[in-house]
């Protein structure tokens, strides 16, 4: 075979390669994400914009689907993290700290301490996800009982009746994904947004 045959040959390859690379380029890189993208629009529009969530006004307060930092005694907590200052989606992630790490244990004591006085409750009645963070440190739920433990608490600071706010907590609680997945839950954000609406 020839130079200038080889030559042809290897040239009609790189075109076929080139246009190849073109075609795939616009199917994967522009055609497929718009459809799925569509797809999602219409079947899931909630959740394809992000699952956020409003209040009052209107105004977007954050997503259903990363929890935030509440300060102070008329809030909700929700659970700690160890994403950044506190559930920074950028630094998702958890402590890494074995379950026996002494720092870990003592970083549980500090807040098992912290919880009970803040809700004057025994220590031993402060749930488990009041004191570990979540694996990604952005988890927004917390469980009933640690909603019910802070009832009290957010009813003294705010004025309100405490079973006024329990019927809200209790309002609040969704049960597993299809039934079955997971457990009972509270989203801190919902929950507080909520108690903003429930003024004396």
């Amino acid at each position: 075979m020839s130079g200038g045959t080889l030559a042809s040959v290897a040239g009609r390859q790189l075109w076929t390669g080139l246009k190849f690379l073109i075609a795939m380029t616009i199917v994967l890189g522009i055609v497929y994400p718009l459809v799925v993208l569509g797809v999602g629009q219409v079947i899931a529009k909630d959740q394809a914009d992000g699952s956020m969530v409003t209040d009052a006004n209107g105004d977007v307060v954050g997503s259903s689907l990363i929890g935030q930092q509440f300060e102070g005694d008329e809030w909700f907590a929700g659970r700690p993290s160890a994403a950044g200052d506190g559930y920074d989606a950028l630094s998702s992630g958890g402590s890494n700290l074995a379950a026996d790490s002494p720092d870990l244990l003592a970083l549980i004591d500090e807040r098992r301490a912290e919880v009970a006085a803040a809700n004057g409750v025994a220590p031993e009645d402060v749930p488990a996800d009041a004191l570990t963070a979540s694996a990604s440190g952005l988890d927004p739920h917390i469980s009933p009982a640690y909603a019910l433990l802070q009832v009290n608490r957010v009813a003294t600071a705010r004025g309100l009746d405490p079973l006024a706010v329990r019927a809200l907590v209790e309002e609040h609680i969704q049960g597993p994904t299809f039934g079955f997945l997971g457990a009972d839950r509270v989203n801190v954000l919902e929950l507080n947004l909520a108690l903003q609406r429930l003024q004396p």
